[in-house]
């Protein structure tokens, strides 16, 4: 009967502490720290470059026009081709001012025989006035033929130089050197003077101008920058231009910023810059469009900033994510200046030594607390999972 008793109260405890036990709630377990990758902002020298439309232009532009009437005989020169100064490029019908150049010369002659006439005439009266053998007015008219006489001769010389320049011009010749495109003639084709008939184009384009245009608001934000000590030039003759092809190719010489216009175009608010590139290959021709990349200055200061760590916010505002001295994400609105190859250069809103995510954006939110890690970023490094860690810290990781 003892034993019976004692075996019941064994079961009796037994199942108050079954009970118990299944009253008793088991603590969840704390949820793991979510990672981020982060950098942390230090002050860089950076040289600022805007990109900016252009169109390319010939260094020398020489447009070859008749300057005698006439029939153009012949075309001596290949469409295309490169071409020396003074090459002769066209004959024009030279039979009419090869006439009058002769004709100029048996005028100077007459004017010639006239003057040595009338001066010896003039010679033989001297000594006659002297002696009172002829009177005074005879004598006078005798020095006025003289003079006379002079003065056809030296309109007689300038007829022959007009008619010897007409005779030149009979052969067309390019006044620099340069590639020449199409003819606008063909041989039998009636030429003027008067119209100046157009007949081809020569152009210089080894080196070649590059003109770009700025915004005047962009002009006065770079004078702004540097007066606040933002931004420091680089010199005149140091003024730096890249080139971007219309393929997207970048091209492989660089030119350097010649001069920057000092008016305004009213109509589209821009200011016109040129620069210099060399072309030993042709590769540049007139009138192509390119984009010019200017290194404007250099900001010794600069808050550079991973594209992939700035969004936006509803009112289009560029904001960044950091992670403060307690570990614990924050937000901040930024006010950016430009773009920098892959990175936003940053006038207010961060501070040198911040800290700030760019990789594990989606997965944050202000207020939580993270475990940041160290990572080099790369354009595409926000579609990764995760961050990277550095190497420092996979270095840790190891020894541990």
């Amino acid at each position: 009967m003892h034993i019976n008793r004692f075996f019941f109260n064994l079961i009796g405890l037994v199942a108050l502490l079954a009970l118990a036990a299944c009253g008793k709630k088991q603590a969840p377990p704390s949820p793991p720290v979510t990672e981020v990758g982060i950098v942390t902002l230090e002050p860089q020298t950076v040289p600022v470059t805007i990109d900016v439309p252009g169109r390319t232009s010939a260094w020398q532009i020489a447009e070859v026009r008749a300057r005698v009437n006439g029939i153009v005989l012949k075309r001596e020169f290949k469409e295309g081709s490169e071409v020396k100064a003074g090459q002769r490029l066209y004959k024009i019908d030279s039979a009419p001012y090869k006439a009058q150049f002769e004709s100029s010369q048996a005028a100077l002659a007459k004017a010639h025989a006239s003057l040595n006439a009338v001066a010896a005439k003039a010679e033989r009266y001297k000594p006659l006035i002297a002696a009172h053998a002829i009177s005074q007015q005879e004598y006078d008219n005798a020095l006025a033929e003289h003079g006379q006489a002079m003065a056809d001769v030296g309109v007689a010389k300038a007829a022959l130089e007009v008619a010897r320049i007409n005779l030149g011009y009979t052969e067309v010749s390019s006044p620099i050197a340069g590639w020449i495109g199409k003819s606008y003639v063909t041989p039998g084709a009636y030429v003027q003077a008067g119209q100046a008939t157009l007949l081809a184009t020569v152009q210089q384009i080894d080196p070649i101008y590059v003109d770009v245009t700025q915004s005047s608001s962009d002009v006065l934000r770079l004078r702004r920058e540097m007066a606040d000590g933002q931004l420091q030039m680089t010199g005149r003759n140091e003024v730096k231009v890249d080139l971007v092809l219309e393929d997207g190719s970048s091209y492989p010489f660089q030119g350097k910023l010649q001069f920057s216009d000092i008016a305004v175009e009213p109509g589209t608010g821009t200011i016109t810059l040129r620069a210099l590139f060399p072309n030993p290959k042709k590769a540049l021709l007139p009138g192509m469009f390119v984009r010019a990349r200017i290194q404007e200055g250099v900001n010794h200061r600069a808050l550079v900033v991973p594209q992939v760590g700035v969004t936006h916010d509803a009112k289009g505002q560029p904001t960044a994510l950091i992670v403060d001295q307690d570990n614990k994400v924050a937000l901040r609105v930024l006010t950016t200046m430009r773009a920098a190859d892959d990175n936003w250069l940053v006038a207010s809103g961060l501070n040198a030594g911040d800290r700030v995510i760019v990789q594990g954006l989606q997965k944050v939110q202000p207020g939580m607390t993270v475990k940041p890690v160290t990572t080099q970023v790369s354009p595409t490094a926000e579609a990764a999972a995760g961050p990277q860690p550095a190497a420092s810290d996979v270095a840790d990781a190891n020894a541990e």
